[in-house]
């Protein structure tokens, strides 16, 4: 038996490790995603997160689902029409689940008409801050409008990454 001794040792040690990467693996472990919850989170990927969104896919899951509105911009007031159209033919919302829509569609998927647009706009839309805002519409106001986005990228302190990210909303 004592012969044996450092091989019993070494074999419980080694249950014992395994029992605990074991339990740890379990308790850390995420559950099987199945297609339905692959899909739902490659959706919600593409969506930027934000007030509204949820909204979005709860109202708009009845009918055609929310992945119709990427590759649309729109004018505030088109969605709002659009919005209206969805309602008319009888999709469902409160009025605060309307309006958060609006709001989150308005400031992601919206055109951004650089040249005429307010700081708090052009702040909403582009993610700056209103200190950039406004130096955008100071620019404008100083030297006449932009006409192209290189123009716009030498606006003092203006991240042209986030403004690439954003080129195809911008309209000049």
């Amino acid at each position: 038996m004592c012969a044996r001794a450092p091989f019993c040792a070494a074999a419980i040690g080694a249950v014992l490790l395994a029992s605990a990467i074991a339990a740890q693996t379990t308790s850390t472990a995420q559950p099987p995603s199945t297609p339905a919850t692959q899909e739902k989170a490659t959706t919600a990927s593409r969506f930027p997160p934000g007030p509204g969104r949820d909204a979005l896919f709860k109202v708009c899951k009845e009918c055609h689902g929310p992945e119709s509105v990427l590759g649309q911009l729109k004018t505030r007031d088109e969605w709002s029409k659009t919005l209206d159209e969805m309602a008319a033919n009888g999709a469902t919302g409160t009025d605060e689940e309307w309006t958060n829509i609006l709001d989150y569609l308005d400031a992601h998927y919206s055109l951004i008409f650089v040249n005429t647009a307010p700081a708090k706009d052009l702040a909403l839309k582009l993610g700056l801050s209103t200190e950039i805002a406004e130096a955008i519409v100071k620019m404008r106001s100083d030297k006449g409008t932009f006409t192209s986005i290189d123009e716009l990228k030498r606006v003092p302190g203006l991240d042209s990454m986030k403004l690439d990210a954003q080129k195809d909303r911008l309209i000049f």
